[in-house]
């Protein structure tokens, strides 16, 4: 299914009840990768019954069933509501964005940093014990590992990108870059992630046999980061 397809096809489903179709991240910011990337999309409405669900079923599914995640979902009333609750995903959202139906739904729309660190903490937390766990299952073997790092790319970027954010700064667009801000103000050595970012563009395919010590530097790195982002204050 193509983004176009997509759109028509919710137009169909939502009817009056559709507000706002929202492409954002890398796909709206020019940055998609061609079968490497998902496109978000983003879908407001005025209601969201299990008849209007149904509806706009078939489409998720056959959105999904080309690759890319179900479209994100939310009422008029819940998208204005919650951007306390999910900061680095509205902050990501108001900074890469391209309207693809409807009105503009980001009036008003702001996100506060100290909201930003204690999710952002959280996010960086949660991967860090996601990537020791995944070493503990990979019994060592060099192709799980290489797995594991391809796999977790993509929401270690999204985890950069909103670091930066934190620090009233727009992140760079290409990932070698933003890699390099981060770890320069944090402190740790970026080539492991930048390694990572080079085997996903397929631009310098990693062995199996080096992605133990690439694995060990990606944890190290995010031990840094959830040290760093603990004792940051946002308010300063």
């Amino acid at each position: 299914m193509t983004l176009d397809e997509l759109v028509s096809q919710l137009r169909a489903a939502y009817g009056t009840a559709l507000r706002s179709i929202v492409l954002y991240g890398s796909a709206a910011a020019g940055e998609h990768i061609a079968k490497k990337s998902d496109y978000n999309v983003l879908v407001i409405v005025d209601d969201l019954g299990a008849a209007r669900l149904v509806a706009a079923s078939a489409a998720s599914r056959a959105w999904a069933d080309s690759g890319n995640p179900a479209p994100l979902t939310l009422t008029m009333s819940e998208w204005r509501g919650s951007s306390d609750i999910f900061p680095m995903e509205y902050a990501d959202i108001l900074e890469r964005h391209r309207v693809l139906s409807g009105d503009p739904p980001f009036d008003g729309i702001t996100v506060d940093l100290k909201d930003l660190r204690l999710q952002l903490e959280h996010e960086a937390m949660g991967k860090l014990i996601r990537l020791r766990q995944g070493i503990l299952a990979s019994g060592n073997e060099g192709d799980r590992q290489l797995e594991l790092l391809t796999a977790s790319l993509s929401a270690i970027m999204i985890i950069f990108r909103a670091f930066v954010r934190l620090h009233h700064e727009v992140p760079a667009k290409d990932n070698v870059s933003l890699i390099g801000v981060v770890a320069s103000r944090v402190g740790f050595d970026g080539q492991p992630f930048v390694r990572v970012v080079k085997h996903v563009r397929g631009e310098s395919s990693m062995k199996a046999s080096e992605a133990s010590s690439v694995l060990g530097g990606y944890v190290r790195g995010m031990e840094q980061l959830v040290s760093y982002l603990d004792k940051y204050d946002a308010s300063k």
